[in-house]
């Protein structure tokens, strides 16, 4: 029942993306939420603001430093996607992407984008291995398990998708390949199937929210799993999740196009003969939500003082935020957008 349930909810959840006009804008809001959160399981305090500051390169002092994990995580999820163009899910697949999770950041010196050559395990922070609650498979077993995990992947038996893709999670967890990124890997991977399975055509399931507020139960449904080989429990779990976040997701999709189109509405009634240049810039704010006001001058071609009032219309009808409060340099965001994607963060 479980089963078919989430198969029912993804479908509604798909079905209510590919009737956007364009679903494209929604995936920027996604990818970033599930960053995030999928980054904040592993210990980093940055939040989506802090994300979206720095990629408008509001590089100040207050942001985390751990920032620059989760702009890793998006490059590997973007990159990931566009990879499974020309590559299945595999070994190959799995090592690139770990390459760039952890470029430049935490964990960049134990060996990106390579299988582990030494023991490994699970437990308190610093404690020794004899005070482990997993130890992974030694490292010779790593390279002929993650084969047979690919086989399995690509098998062509009667396992269900979703079935199939909760099991090969907890599998790769529990294989543990690298030194470090091993939980948000698996957790891209979950994303990437979702999409190669064709059971979503957009990677618009942030299943991180979901394991981040039962992070706890998370941990310990994997556990089982090894313990006592309680995979039906596991089950049980992810799909619960996966019916919960895909109902959020499809109520949130129509929150932003319901936000969309008032602010279409408000952009005609409030701006004038800017109003290509206002529903031109609206649209770019879903994948840029914050902006310069060069920025604007490129998004529109209009010149500096056209795309100045331009700003200030949008800030004074509610749309545009000033966010520094520089009289120079000034950078505005698109805050009604960015409260509805934090609202459930």
């Amino acid at each position: 029942m479980l089963l078919s349930a989430a198969d029912r909810a993804l479908g509604r959840l798909d079905g209510s993306i590919l009737t956007l006009p364009n679903p494209d804008l929604l995936v920027f809001g996604y990818v970033r939420r599930e960053a995030v959160l999928s980054s904040q399981i592993e210990g980093t305090q940055s939040s989506l603001q802090d994300l979206l500051r720095a990629e408008a390169e509001l590089l100040d002092e207050l942001l985390p430093r751990d920032v620059d994990e989760v702009i890793n995580y998006v490059r590997a999820m973007n990159v990931g996607l566009q990879r499974l163009r020309e590559l299945p899910v595999s070994t190959r697949l799995i090592k690139e992407i770990h390459t760039i999770l952890l470029e430049g950041v935490r964990g960049g010196r134990l060996q990106p984008g390579e299988l582990r050559t030494s023991q490994n395990w699970i437990g308190p922070g610093g404690a020794p291995l004899s005070r482990a609650t997993f130890v992974p498979p030694p490292p010779h077993e790593v390279p002929p398990a993650l084969g047979h995990l690919e086989q399995f992947l690509h098998a062509t038996d009667a396992i269900p998708p979703l079935v199939r893709i909760a099991l090969a999670h907890v599998q790769f967890e529990t294989i543990h390949p690298f030194l470090d990124g091993n939980g948000r890997i698996g957790r891209l991977l979950i994303s990437f199937l979702l999409v190669e399975m064709q059971i979503l055509q957009k990677p618009v399931l942030y299943l991180s929210h979901y394991l981040k507020a039962h992070r706890a139960e998370y941990y310990d449904r994997l556990q089982a799993v090894r313990d006592q080989g309680d995979w039906e429990g596991w089950l049980a779990f992810f799909l619960r999740g996966v019916i919960e976040v895909a109902t959020d997701a499809a109520y949130v999709a129509r929150r932003i196009v319901q936000l969309r189109e008032a602010h279409r509405a408000l952009i005609t009634e409030q701006t004038g003969r800017a109003a290509a240049n206002g529903h031109r810039l609206l649209e770019a704010l879903f994948t840029k939500p914050i902006v310069t006001i060069a920025n604007v001058m490129e998004i529109t071609g209009a010149q500096f003082v056209s795309a100045n009032n331009l700003v200030a219309k949008l800030t004074k009808s509610g749309i545009l935020e000033e966010m520094t409060g520089f009289s120079r340099n000034r950078r505005f965001r698109y805050a009604p957008y960015i409260a509805l994607l934090i609202d459930e963060n």
